[in-house]
């Protein structure tokens, strides 16, 4: 039987091997970036005093080149507790730069859409999307070439990944990216999740609702379940672009300033002016990804990072397909219970040991690449320590090396269950993914007669007439990012909850997306070839009898002929117009397939 030792170096082979040419390129490109030396100094006079004709005290220092301009890229605004914090970041940030000789800009902003928001409605059509104008956007910011290291602002769900996109095109700079971290802890996100069921079976009013969710929703920083937004922060850890420990650290306390703070500074002496140059492109090689594929499953993340992990990754030059992922999650145990996969929320994994405590056990497994090279330095296990502020000094400390609740965190050598939290699935309908960590085992395979939906409001419309009755696997398709940008589908999720707490057999198939917090219903999700393609999917009709089994890793028509049958087409026009869905035709016309990263950037 192969170790998982051995699997992980196998899989990494196996992607250094597929990545040989379109990675040599890359780093081909970033060596000719890296060999103009500091941007600035190409810069005409009156370039540069466009540049820093605002700068105040700091114009001097800009033009003169000394310890280096910090770029600061920021996805802040007021309206989404996530970035709201960062509203204070650029002035600490240009402090610090200024107490080490060197200056800071705001060179640009990014957009910053919130899923939870959006959810249900036209405006989810254009979130996957926007991870792909954020990666423009930051570009743009970056593309005066005036900077010298970059820090990064940014939480949520399409932020990061646009942002490390962005960054590995600009990969010859160096880079710290800086989290908000989370909102202090309300009402317990089971709690809600209970009131939002009650309110899909109508057994509450709205009023009850809306009170549940502002208990739960109620601060500055990010949700506290274990959605996308939460996986992302984890993953800068895991691939070296967060100082350690900085990722769930409240909002607005000394320790989280002095994070920034040094983050800045880090940045700064990182950059080709020192002896110290770490650029984005040595940071973020294949060994990287695989830790964070491994951080992945560790934690039971969200599913949306199996399209995003594979779009960060190509801008490197990187090439990683959905059976790598699947071969870590066999091999790396589930240390984590976190919502949706268990009652903590991130402040409670925090203080059980947190990120420092699970690195250090998958280090010792021998189930992560040590000696990666991170903007803290050589090696993994500075992720291992805590960061504390104590008299006016920032510095880290060694983790307690122990959990401080085996409810939430536990040892690699007696995890949650034996593999991660995540199935690729394949078969007559194509392939597809699930998010197995919240599932409990006897859901895990379902087989079940299907009703076909072009739509979610369908689904509701279904169920609230009672027509989703027995064992049935709910088919919503024309949802793939061709379609209509591949919206998520989570507000589906309390209505199938309930049919499955009714002792009904249920699962969802959809060649759309779910959000990072879907739970206990089985969800084969991303389902490629994608319905507008043409896929099988596209072929189903109410009544054919599907299998969906995460534990085969089974996805199966089970009804003869199928096939053989014409493929369904859809009205889609209505997707093409409202809520700025006009501006985006050309994303849907270029996307690649959801296997490829449903990018515009190329599949």
């Amino acid at each position: 039987m192969t170790k998982p030792v051995e699997t992980i170096q196998r899989v990494t082979d196996r992607i250094i091997a597929r990545s040989e040419a379109t990675r040599a390129a890359y780093l081909a490109n970033m060596a000719a970036a890296r060999a103009k030396g500091p941007a600035r100094a190409h810069l005409s006079c009156s370039g540069q005093a466009h540049a820093y004709a605002a700068s105040g005290s700091d114009k001097d220092r800009l033009a003169a080149t000394s310890a280096g301009n910090l770029g600061i890229v920021t996805a802040y605004n007021d309206m989404l507790s996530a970035h709201q914090p960062f509203e204070r970041y650029p002035d600490l940030i240009r402090a610090a730069a200024r107490e080490v000789g060197g200056t800071a800009q705001v060179a640009g902003g990014v957009p910053a859409m919130c899923d939870g928001v959006t959810q249900g409605e036209a405006g989810m059509e254009l979130s996957l999307f926007s991870r792909d104008v954020i990666a423009l956007a930051a570009s743009v910011a970056l593309s005066h070439n005036t900077f010298d290291a970059v820090v990064f602002l940014g939480v949520c769900d399409k932020i990061v990944p646009g942002l490390v996109i962005a960054a590995q095109a600009f990969g010859h700079l160096p880079a710290v990216f800086m989290p908000a971290g989370p909102m202090e802890s309300g009402l317990p996100n089971h709690d809600k999740a209970k009131v939002r069921q009650q309110f899909a079976a109508g057994e509450c009013g709205r009023d009850a609702l809306m009170a549940a969710e502002m208990a739960a929703y109620h601060g500055p920083g990010t949700c506290t379940f274990y959605g996308t937004a939460n996986t992302n922060q984890m993953l800068m850890e895991f691939m070296g672009l967060h100082l350690p420990g900085a990722s769930f650290v409240p909002p607005n306390t000394e320790l989280r300033d002095a994070l920034t703070r040094e983050g800045a500074k880090r940045a700064l002496g990182l950059s080709a002016l020192g002896n110290d140059y770490t650029p984005v492109c040595d940071i973020l090689d294949e060994r990287a990804f695989v830790n964070g594929i491994v951080g992945l499953n560790a934690t039971g993340g969200s599913t949306n990072l199996l399209i995003h992990l594979v779009s960060m990754a190509r801008a490197g030059g990187i090439i990683l397909d959905w059976q790598d992922f699947s071969d870590l999650s066999d091999v790396t145990p589930l240390l984590a219970r976190i919502y949706p996969n268990g009652l903590a929320d991130v402040n409670h994994f925090h203080a059980a040991g947190g990120l420092g405590y699970l690195i250090g056990e998958l280090l010792k497994a021998g189930l992560l690449h040590s000696d990666t090279q991170t903007v803290a330095g050589q090696g993994l296990e500075h992720y291992t320590q805590d960061p504390c502020y104590a008299q006016g000094k920032l510095s880290w400390r060694k983790g307690s090396g122990q959990s401080l609740n085996e409810k939430i965190v536990r040892p690699a050598h007696d995890p949650f269950q034996p593999t991660g939290g995540l199935k690729r699935l394949t078969g007559s309908l194509g392939t597809a993914v699930m998010k197995v960590s919240a599932v409990a085992p006897e859901h895990q395979a379902v087989e079940a007669p299907v009703r076909v939906f072009h739509g979610q409001d369908e689904v509701k419309a279904a169920f609230k007439v009672g027509e989703l009755t027995g064992d049935v696997i709910v088919v919503v398709r024309f949802q793939g990012p061709k379609a209509n940008g591949m919206p998520e589908l989570h507000s589906l999720t309390p209505l199938l909850s309930i049919l499955q707490g009714r002792g009904q057999k249920v699962a969802l198939v959809t060649d759309g997306r779910m959000s990072g917090a879907s739970g206990k219903v089985p969800a084969a999700i991303h389902v490629s070839p994608e319905a507008v393609d043409g896929g099988p999917i596209a072929q189903l009709q109410d009544g054919d009898l599907l299998r969906v089994d995460a534990v085969t890793g089974a996805l199966d028509i089970l009804t003869l002929d199928v096939t053989d049958r014409p493929a369904v087409t859809a009205d889609l026009s209505a997707n093409a117009v409202g809520t700025g869905r006009e501006l985006f035709a050309a994303f849907r016309n270029s996307v690649s397939a959801a296997t490829a990263g449903a990018s515009i950037f190329g599949g």
